[in-house]
């Protein structure tokens, strides 16, 4: 049973996601055909081993893109 007492493990679980109701942009890009299956091949394992939806992974990889930009 969960308590709501979680601690946060890493600077990535303060993170804010939005909820599937909130409202949301599309982002398209364009990348080779071998990054789009590898990208589609990460994100299916981390849903699976995580439980973390779809859109919470899209979400880090935007966040850790401008991150890294210091955007």
């Amino acid at each position: 049973m969960r308590t709501g007492n979680k601690k946060a493990t890493s600077p990535e679980d303060n993170r804010q996601h939005p909820l599937e109701g909130d409202c949301l942009e599309s982002l398209t890009i364009k990348i080779r055909p071998d990054l789009y299956r590898a990208y589609q091949r990460c994100s299916w394992i981390i849903i699976h081993e995580t439980g973390r939806s779809q859109l919470d992974i899209m979400q880090e990889m935007v966040e850790d893109f401008l991150i890294k930009h210091g955007c």
